[in-house]
């Protein structure tokens, strides 16, 4: 098994990669997490029955008590009325402070657990057990949790971060195709801002990791871990904007999301379109050169991710924007690469460029 550590003094702690580990989870997580009694298990319902099942079962023979909570699929789900039917299951179980929030399951289930914790009798300890490759990759790691507003995405929320994060790439297996090459998004997102040489492995390996390849599986999981570690643990609440570079793309596709009532796109297909959009605006200003936006646009549609948009006027688009919190003042900030591995922040772009970058990908 291998280990990242999220170093943030007495806030850090491990990332935990492997595979066919659920079973030692249980055990570990009693050596790292000390004095808690009862775990509560927040699952989305397609891992319920399995995995969440078998963690149940361990951490039961080691005398926790449990409670199981279930969360349908969809980013709907990250509701007001989703988190107050937790908060009330779990003051009805009794929880308390030597409880432990365990979420096992994707992005939604991780923010809504995590924002329970964070909030529940002021904080509880909190567990991330990231069963898709979005997860694994992206919103487990870095103390983000939240839910959405009809008009924005992630606009309630905490910076509240796990315990501990449990990874085991076997649950990738069954993973729907749509979902896996989802996560991928996120996985270029990383070589484009951070890393040249981790993007070039990436075009190279692309057929093993569209495979599934366990070796180069779990090799993405943990660089991608290893690079938001690094930016997190320098800016883990945003004050310095050095984190803000994980944002490359969200700003189209937040909107995107938002503006398709978080149901006709997974958030890395947003994000996909989102990174062609911004890769555009950053060819526009002179930033990027064409072949640059080529490559990433190779890339993203070697693994299946969309890089065009359609249906809706981009001024329609800009609206949604101005709800996004990375707003300030009313001036949009973007975050756009100048070379694979370098990414800076803009300020000030007008909307004639960003409209225009949203046509641009249309030629494609």
């Amino acid at each position: 098994m291998q280990h990242v550590l999220v170093n943030l003094a007495e806030r850090s702690y491990p990332i935990f990669i492997g595979t066919e580990t659920i079973d030692q989870m249980a055990s570990k997580l009693s050596e790292q997490i000390l004095d808690w009694t009862h775990a509560v298990i927040l699952s989305d319902v397609k891992v319920a029955g399995t995995i969440a099942h078998r963690i149940t079962a361990n951490l039961e023979s080691l005398g926790k008590r449990t409670t199981r909570i279930e969360i349908p699929s969809g980013e709907e789900q990250k509701s007001v009325s989703t988190l107050t039917r937790i908060w009330a299951e779990m003051l009805q179980d009794k929880t308390d402070r030597k409880s432990v929030v365990v979420a096992i399951g994707g992005g939604v289930v991780g923010d809504l657990a995590g924002f329970a914790a964070a909030t529940y009798t002021r904080g509880l300890r909190f567990v991330q057990v990231p069963t898709t490759l979005l997860a694994m990759v992206d919103s487990s790691v870095g103390g983000k949790t939240g839910i959405n507003l009809p008009q924005a995405k992630n606009m309630i929320g905490a910076f509240w971060q796990p315990d501990a994060v449990w990874i085991d790439t076997q649950s990738l297996e069954s993973l729907p195709e749509r979902e896996y090459r989802s996560g991928l998004a996120e996985v270029v997102k990383y070589g484009v801002i951070l890393d040249e040489t981790f993007f070039a492995f990436l075009e190279e390996h692309a057929d093993a990791i569209l495979n599934r390849r366990a070796e180069q599986v779990e090799y993405i999981v943990r660089r991608s871990c290893e690079l938001k570690a690094e930016v997190v643990c320098k800016d883990e609440r945003e004050t310095t904007g050095l984190r803000a570079v994980l944002n490359y793309g969200h700003t189209f596709g937040h909107a995107i999301e938002a503006k398709t009532s978080y149901g006709q796109y997974l958030h890395g297909e947003a994000i996909s379109i989102g990174m062609t959009m911004a890769a555009r605006l950053a060819k526009r200003l002179g930033l990027w050169s064409e072949k640059c936006v080529e490559r990433q646009s190779r890339l993203l549609s070697k693994f299946g991710l969309p890089v065009v948009f359609e249906g809706i006027p981009g001024e329609r688009l800009i609206e949604a924007m101005q709800m996004d919190k990375k707003t300030l003042h009313g001036k949009l900030n973007f975050i756009l690469p100048t070379k694979i591995g370098h990414v800076e922040t803009v300020a000030g772009c007008n909307a004639v460029d960003i409209l225009a970058s949203m046509e641009d990908g249309k030629d494609k």
